[in-house]
């Protein structure tokens, strides 16, 4: 998920919305000149541009949009950008004018999703009946304390690393945590092996007794999955716990999976779901199980759908040479960066410190920028991420999420709470709520004592069970449970939730559960899957790949066809991280989930 910040006109700028690699020459990462006296369009800020995009969410929030868009069309506005991130030429000022207007008007509407999709913290915790009281307020002065009350979950000590290497530092101690061993239910057996987890067959109390049951009793019951090989050598299962190295170890999977499926999804991220089948078809690689090539792929088909511009020259299997630059890599370096300043008690305000510390506007996306942007015009969280921004329920928080998972091992409450204070900077409801859940699945995930069926219920318990997220995912795992072929699952997944943004927080988070749940824990399915669904395809991928990696509980359990190429280097213009190897970045992650 990661585009252009500016372009020129009539130039595609803007065109590269979340998906690509740095502007500049393709696959530079450095900018490009724009032609002698071109207009410097930025993306994801024209209020021309974001009205279109607030109509459509008015339109998904059950708000009226009619009186706003026959008042836009009758002055002569143009609908959003499907794909692009601005318009090609400036609106003229009076419909500009009209659009920051209508941007206000719209923000005015009362949304029919109110009362059942919360934003205050205190009310998602009522609405999920988490434990505990609700943690400070989120963008206030107060910190809150190191681990925000919410779901109960029991576990052992917390991992220990007596080390204080940064960036670049060598190896250190590999911290071990001890759960209480998962909880066996009953499953059904999925055509062609393996075995899914049937909604509705009962929901068993989770470690601790604190949030297994799903929100809304519509969830997947825990099945007991035995690890086992799965096709190109990953595994089926992945309890994670042994001969992985403990936390670490887990750890490291998890940055090499978030790597690979984001990686695996860059060249396809835009193209229509008919694009993405035909294309590995062409090359014999569908079912998807490899990474996306040229070779063999007839030329009238790559102009029919060509390859992601900028991302292709970095991320075909010909050509892959580490890990290139990607936000989706990039936010959780940020995340590791805020935790390492401020601990686990930071603030949304330290947050928002530190993206201006340390991260280029250039280089925020959708609802990032508008925050940022907001930022700069002295406006204070939370009212960043509600100011003329019809992004706020797009998939930039959920991407930003996993950190907090994995410093959280075992404490799916504090990792949902920790989500919740960095997401409320850019995004709200359903964006907000995304990334709780995978927040709180991947703290489950962390201990190495859960199965995918177990992490998915634990992370749909964060979430407020009346939403449209909740629903989303409860049918996306129904449906990859009910369905052998994951194809059909696919397309059942876009007749329902195709009318939403292909970068909205809804269809992709139902894709990714969905992913996961018919992959049964196996890596190359998690990834594969998610990716062959469409629409966010390096997003999905890459949050896929985190929890599938994290469940193996080793790197070593990642079939070598996917880590290879990767070479243990990630690029990146986060401060003091580029050309970091993933075992350096799990050794850091450690040293944040060890620390109170």
């Amino acid at each position: 998920m990661l585009g252009t910040a500016a372009g020129t006109a009539g130039a595609g700028l803007g065109g590269e919305r979340p998906g690509g690699a740095w502007p500049g020459p393709v696959g530079s990462g450095r900018p490009e000149p724009s032609p002698p006296g071109s207009a410097v369009r930025l993306t994801w800020a024209q209020p021309e541009d974001l009205v279109g995009h607030e109509l459509r969410q008015a339109a998904e929030d059950g708000r009226d949009p009619g009186p706003a868009r026959r008042a836009w069309v009758a002055a002569g506005g143009h609908p959003a950008p499907e794909r692009a991130g601005a318009s090609p030429t400036p609106a003229p000022p009076h419909l500009r004018a009209l659009a920051a207007r209508l941007l206000d008007e719209l923000a005015r509407l009362p949304s029919p999703w109110a009362a059942d999709e919360p934003t205050a913290w205190a009310a998602i915790v009522a609405a999920c009946s988490m434990a505990g009281s609700p943690s400070p307020a989120a963008a206030g002065p107060a910190r809150p304390q190191a681990t925000p009350p919410g779901p109960e979950v029991h576990t052992a000590a917390r991992p220990e690393v007596h080390t204080t290497a940064r960036p670049g530092a060598g190896t250190a101690a590999r911290p071990e945590v001890h759960t209480a061993a998962g909880h066996a239910a009953h499953t059904t057996a999925r055509p062609g092996g393996g075995t899914a987890a049937r909604p509705g067959g009962g929901t068993p109390a989770g470690p601790g007794g604190g949030i297994a049951a799903g929100p809304g009793g519509g969830t997947a019951v825990r099945p007991k999955v035995h690890a086992a090989a799965g096709p190109g050598g990953g595994t089926a299962a992945g309890a994670g716990g042994s001969g992985g190295g403990g936390l670490r170890g887990r750890l490291e999977a998890a940055w090499v999976g978030r790597a690979v499926g984001c990686l695996l999804g860059k060249p396809v991220e835009k193209l229509p779901l008919e694009g993405i089948r035909a294309l590995a078809r062409a090359a014999g690689n569908w079912p998807l199980g490899d990474w996306f090539t040229a070779r063999g792929v007839p030329p009238d088909l790559l102009a029919a759908h060509p390859w992601n511009r900028r991302s292709a020259p970095t991320s075909l299997a010909e050509n892959i040479d580490g890990m290139p630059e990607d936000d989706d890599l990039n936010y959780p370096l940020l995340g590791l960066l805020l935790l390492q300043r401020h601990g686990k008690a930071f603030t949304t305000a330290d947050v928002a410190r530190l993206w201006l510390d340390e991260l280029p506007a250039g280089r925020t996306f959708t609802a990032e920028r508008v925050a940022y942007r907001n930022l700069l015009l002295g406006l204070e969280p939370p009212a960043t991420a509600t100011h003329h921004n019809p992004f706020r329920e797009w998939i930039g928080a959920l991407i930003r999420a996993d950190v907090h998972g994995w410093t959280n091992p075992g404490d799916p409450a504090a990792a949902a709470a920790q989500a919740y204070r960095d997401a409320v900077l850019t995004h709200t409801g359903n964006g907000v709520y995304a990334a709780l859940f995978v927040a709180a699945a991947t703290a489950e995930a962390a201990t190495g004592r859960a199965d995918v069926h177990t992490a998915l219920r634990t992370g749909l318990a964060a979430v407020p069970p009346r939403s449209r997220l909740a629903e989303a995912v409860r049918f996306g795992i129904r449906t990859a449970a009910d369905e052998a072929d994951f194809d059909v699952v696919v397309d059942r997944l876009h007749g329902r939730y195709g009318h939403y943004h292909w970068v909205h927080a809804v269809p992709n988070t139902a894709l990714i559960a969905a992913a996961l749940t018919h992959a049964d824990g196996d890596f190359t399915r998690s990834v594969c899957r998610a990716v062959s669904g469409g629409w966010d395809t390096d997003s999905n991928g890459a949050t896929a790949g985190a929890l599938a990696g994290l469940l193996t509980g080793s790197p070593d359990r990642i079939p070598h066809r996917w880590t290879a190429p990767l070479k243990n280097r990630l690029a990146t213009t986060v401060p003091g991280f580029d050309g970091i190897g993933f075992d350096t970045l799990a050794h850091l992650t450690a040293q944040e989930a060890a620390r109170s």
